[in-house]
């Protein structure tokens, strides 16, 4: 048996690259991207992607150099997930819900050779790149509205230019040699927290993928709406997805009712994938439940019961996961078992909650006792954190040697996820190590926002903890101690005043919205404050009434992601 080698023609290097030219030779003419007006087919496709790799070769990019996105679901970005990568590069889709100091943050710590940039995000990227070392400025591309050009411009450089001038025959694809290579780099954090970015492997990147296709259920030809945007996780891997299926993907800029009802009507939805938040779009648009099922992955803050028995009656199927960007998006989904079809919708609606089992792509999921790294029990109450293994599994933290280090234990990476085991082997997640809150799928580091309230001159102490939103699932809540001076009526300070101070610091979707005053912040004996005492408080809380159905500039309706992505 050893004496067999490894030769070429059976041993290649796993990407999820080769997933466009098998699309393009086996769904030539099938549709591959749908924008507006806009239909691309997988042919066309590919060659666009190959012309894109050629030209972006000829700009100077070579292996492990990043190339940076800033942009809506667009067709664009959704070539630039197979185009970049073919020439060597690293793809960066940064969130398009940062302001200019959190693209800034990423910038600075990616340093990639290129930033693509959608004109819509135009002024976002030029005021990120004025806090950017002159000698670590990337080269930067517009993004024009491919239905209808507005003729924006930075500089000389265009994406449709580029396109059109790349030559494949004198810039050919570089090929995978080690499936270990970089494909992807991710950003967790936001702006006054170190950036921290997530390394994905092909080798990774590829299990992931075709893993979620099985595990979901996605068949031939899926018609897949992009409600979720790319930049998270690189759409939960669902960008090589469809090309491995010879789907269509229908690309909409923001994830409006009207857009997601439009979509599912006039191509025919098949799958699309959604924070909890969206659920709350689509229902409060007040529609007739759907002629045909489409069936929808759901990840983010666990989505209530109630709200998964409305959605269900609409006709989304839905199907929720658990992941996080260091395990390249869904570590977990709750595989549906028939037997639960017979009982009540309330118990259903419990069960379809739940995290649920390993995914297939991983070695192994697990729930330990950190300090003996012993398996806690499937008593559904014995607490432990969730551990992974497997390829799927980022390769680390970028310039982060030492996070990198803490990432990993005993053969298995921690999560910083507190949950149980059921005895049917599901996972629940009961609470996080982290203090992250997750609104609308998206998360908000309570130390960024406290950072902000310490700057205010009448707060002597500050904590900020998730709290119960109607709309976005979670939000702040902050508990807030004056100085002295202040709290005996030096200068009155108001709940609206700390508002107002936090969003003239930060994108608004991290503002609270609410700020309850305490005496003093509860603390243990060591000193730290008990967040565990102030998060009961907080649940039975509510938002300011102003805040409640408050649109908010920063955060568009695609608000998507897994738990703690």
């Amino acid at each position: 048996m050893d004496s067999l080698p490894k030769r070429d023609a059976n041993h290649v290097p796993l990407s999820p690259v080769t997933f466009l030219p098998r699309a393009a030779a086996v769904y030539a003419d099938r549709t591959s991207v749908v924008c507006g007006g806009t239909a691309f087919t997988w042919r066309q496709t590919h060659d666009r992607c190959l012309r894109l790799s050629a030209a972006l070769q000829a700009l100077g990019v070579a292996r492990n150099d990043v190339v940076s996105v800033l942009a809506p679901n667009t067709p664009a970005l959704y070539e630039m997930h197979f185009a970049v990568p073919m020439a060597g590069g690293v793809i960066n889709a940064i969130n398009t819900r940062l302001d200019g100091a959190g693209v800034a943050a990423i910038l600075r710590h990616a340093t990639p050779k290129l930033l693509f940039v959608d004109y819509q995000y135009i002024r976002v990227a030029t005021d990120a790149l004025k806090s950017v070392a002159s000698s670590s400025l990337p080269l930067l591309v517009v993004i024009d509205d491919i239905d209808a050009p507005t003729g924006a411009r930075v500089g000389e450089l265009e994406y449709e230019g580029l396109v059109a001038r790349g030559d494949p025959d004198r810039h050919p694809p570089r090929e995978v040699v080690d499936e270990w290579d970089a494909v992807a780099l991710n950003y967790t954090s936001g702006t006054t927290s170190a950036p921290r970015g997530v390394v994905y492997s092909h080798r990774g990147a590829y299990l992931s993928t075709v893993g979620l296709l099985l595990q979901w259920g996605v068949g031939h030809e899926p018609v897949y709406l992009w409600s979720l945007p790319m930049f998270h996780c690189n759409g939960w891997t669902f960008t090589w997805g469809i090309a491995a299926r010879g789907g269509a993907n229908v690309c909409v800029r923001a994830p409006t009712a009207d857009a997601m009802y439009s979509a599912i009507a006039d191509h025919g939805v098949t799958h699309m994938c959604v924070a909890p938040v969206l659920f709350n779009v689509l229902l409060d648009a007040n529609r007739n439940p759907l002629p045909r099922a489409v069936e929808v992955l759901t990840g983010g803050a666990p989505p209530p019961a109630a709200l998964l028995e409305r959605v269900e009656r609409l006709g989304f199927h839905v199907t929720h996961a658990y992941g996080m960007t260091e395990a390249t998006g869904p570590a977990m989904v709750c595989e549906w078992r028939e037997r639960w079809d017979a009982l009540p919708a309330p118990e259903r609606a419990a069960l379809k909650a739940r995290q649920g089992v390993s995914a297939i792509s991983l070695a192994g999921a697990d729930i330990k006792n950190l300090k003996t790294m012993a398996s806690v029990p499937r008593d559904g109450a014995t607490l432990g954190e969730i551990v992974l293994r497997g390829s799927s599994v980022m390769k680390g933290y970028y310039k982060n040697p030492e996070a990198t280090d803490a990432a990993f234990r005993g053969g298995w990476f921690l999560t910083g996820d507190v949950g149980v085991v059921h005895p049917d082997g599901y996972v629940e997640i009961k609470d996080r190590s982290k203090d992250v809150i997750i609104s609308g799928g998206e998360n908000i580091s309570s130390v960024e926002v406290e950072a902000a309230l310490y700057g205010h001159p009448a707060v002597q102490e500050a904590a900020v903890v998730a709290m119960p939103h109607p709309h976005w699932g979670e939000t702040p809540c902050a508990f807030v101690a004056l100085k002295k001076e202040f709290d005996s009526g030096a200068g009155e300070v108001s709940e609206e005043e700390l508002v107002a101070f936090c969003r003239s610091k930060m994108a608004h979707f991290m503002v609270p919205r609410k700020v309850v005053f305490v005496d003093e912040l509860p603390k243990n004996a060591t000193g730290k404050v008990q967040k565990l005492a102030l998060r009961e408080r907080a649940r039975g809380l509510r938002p300011r009434d102003s805040d409640k159905k408050k649109p908010d500039p920063t955060r568009p309706a695609t608000l998507t992601a897994l738990s703690r992505l």
